[in-house]
């Protein structure tokens, strides 16, 4: 699909060669955009954007306008965007605050219809939102994460890999690496196992990971003694120490467990 005629575009944007733009978009200044991108009609990209290749935006998405933050005040801000990613129709991501901030979105990303990505925002690759899941400012989602349709994370969370949170949830603090995760606010329910079965994680390594997550959620002990607890473990699987250092990384705290 061409350059449609109704579509305006800055001359200081810049376009890869294949790079498609619908009816009535709008590219400003600024933007940079990777071969083979398709962009819908009635977008909106501006800013100091860079989307990478082969991605598609639908009808609506607006990508890259200032951010949602009282305190910003024009300063020079980023938004960036990986390879292969689908944003759905009327998604809305936003560049970092003070100057210098960025936004950073990785690769292989499904966003379905009226996802947010608020300012100052980390999301790995090879991630699904749901429809209208939403991000505030400062989130923090590692690889292979699924998220909910209407889940609402709280700003500074992190939200660790292969889990997946249940919809409607509300997320104020961190969501453990390999975990089911669901509620009002989310607690944890167990391990992904479908995940990590798909991911091939070997059974050994999901033998140690339920080990970790009984002796962390389901022991009684707070996250400070249950770590202490897991290091006198033999651990040999790689996963179980990505969660230990995971959960030691915390600010917020670790949501807890649905047996609390």
């Amino acid at each position: 699909m061409p350059i449609d005629q109704t579509a305006i575009i800055s001359k200081k944007a810049k376009l890869s060669e294949g790079v498609s733009v619908g009816p009535y978009t709008v590219i400003n200044d600024g933007v940079i955009i990777g071969a083979g991108t398709k962009i819908g009609s009635h977008c909106f990209i501006d800013g100091n954007t860079t989307i990478g290749k082969n991605c598609e935006i639908f009808t609506g998405a607006v990508v890259g306008s200032r951010p949602q933050d009282l305190k910003y005040k024009g300063e020079k801000v980023f938004l960036e965007i990986g390879d292969n990613n689908i944003i759905r129709e009327y998604c809305t991501f936003n560049p970092g605050t003070e100057d210098g901030g960025k936004t950073i979105v990785g690769s292989g990303n499904l966003f379905m219809a009226y996802s947010h990505v608020a300012h100052d925002c980390r999301v790995g690759n090879n991630c699904v939102f749901a429809n209208n899941a939403t991000l505030a400012g400062h989130v923090t989602i590692e690889d292979m994460v699924v998220i909910g349709g209407l889940v609402a994370i709280h700003q500074f969370v992190r939200v660790g890999s292969l889990s997946i949170i249940g919809g409607c949830s509300k997320v104020v603090q961190d969501i453990p690496s390999y975990s089911t995760c669901d509620g009002h606010p989310a607690v944890v329910f167990g391990l992904n196992l479908v995940g990590l079965r798909r991911h091939k994680v070997s059974r050994d390594s999901i033998k140690e990971l339920d080990r970790a997550y009984k002796i962390l959620f389901n022991s009684g002990f707070t996250a400070k003694h249950a770590l202490v607890e897991l290091e006198k473990e033999e651990i040999k699987s790689p996963e179980v120490k990505l969660l230990i250092s995971f959960v030691k990384g915390s600010e917020r705290g670790i949501s807890k467990s649905c047996r609390a």
